[in-house]
């Protein structure tokens, strides 16, 4: 007859108490309110979807309405979207936007819809230093001014007034390097206000984004005697309008 140990009965309560823990842990669910190891994937077209306890949505990542994917980022208070990337954005970029309070849909800041790599906004303007009056038939410097290029396009409103029995005309230069470029066509007035307004964009300025150059107007007077008036009436850095304009 084969012996039988001593401790048998020990042995056999161990392996009982080892099945109930075993049993017990493979019944045991992790925490739902932590992920301590791997990662979330939500595809598909899913969507998470975080809101206040008021209701309002603070926090959009997914799929949006456009079919377009992003993420969007409000206040608790309801009040609108303070952060966007893509989502309701439905340029070919997925754009960055920043909105004041209430102020969705125009954003504060983002970068540019269409020409990558320019600010979009906030629009920048470009100072202009009054210079010289017109009275000679050589071109003259009216005004001139340093950018540091942040934006795509260039928006700028000039004029040239000439009195009374005097013709005069201006142009809108560019000084890259020390080179002069005209932007644009040269305007004239006679006894008179001629406005220029133009949307001068990377094609024509051929400027990246950082890049220093200068911006002049020139005026001369081509006749009478009377003394002419060069005006800068704004020169800003914006965002462009359509793909058109981004190059």
């Amino acid at each position: 007859m084969a012996a039988i140990p001593l401790d048998l009965l020990d042995r056999i309560r161990a392996l009982e108490r080892q099945v109930r823990e075993l049993a017990g842990r493979a019944q045991t669910r992790p925490a739902m309110t932590q992920i301590n190891h791997g990662a979330v994937v939500i595809g598909e077209g899913g969507s998470l979807d975080v809101r206040a306890p008021g209701g309002a949505q603070v926090l959009g990542v997914g799929q949006f309405a456009t079919g377009r994917y992003g993420v969007s980022m409000a206040r608790e208070d309801g009040t609108g979207i303070a952060l966007e990337v893509g989502g309701n954005d439905t340029t070919a970029a997925q754009m960055v936007r920043l909105f004041a309070r209430g102020g969705y849909p125009s954003p504060i800041v983002m970068d540019d819809g269409y020409a990558d790599g320019y600010l979009g906004r906030p629009w920048v303007p470009i100072p202009l230093a009054p210079g010289a009056p017109v009275t000679a038939a050589d071109w003259t410097t009216t005004h001139a001014g340093t950018i540091r290029t942040q934006h795509a396009v260039l928006a700028a409103q000039w004029s040239i007034w000439a009195p009374a029995g005097t013709t005069a005309e201006a142009r809108l230069m560019l000084n890259k390097g020390g080179d002069l470029a005209q932007l644009g066509d040269t305007i004239t007035a006679t006894g008179k206000e001629t406005y220029a307004s133009q949307r001068i964009t990377p094609n024509t300025h051929g400027l990246s984004h950082g890049e220093i150059a200068g911006l002049i107007i020139q005026a001369r007077r081509t006749a009478g005697t009377g003394t002419a008036t060069a005006w800068c009436h704004g020169i800003w850095g914006t965002n462009t309008i359509n793909a058109k304009e981004a190059n």
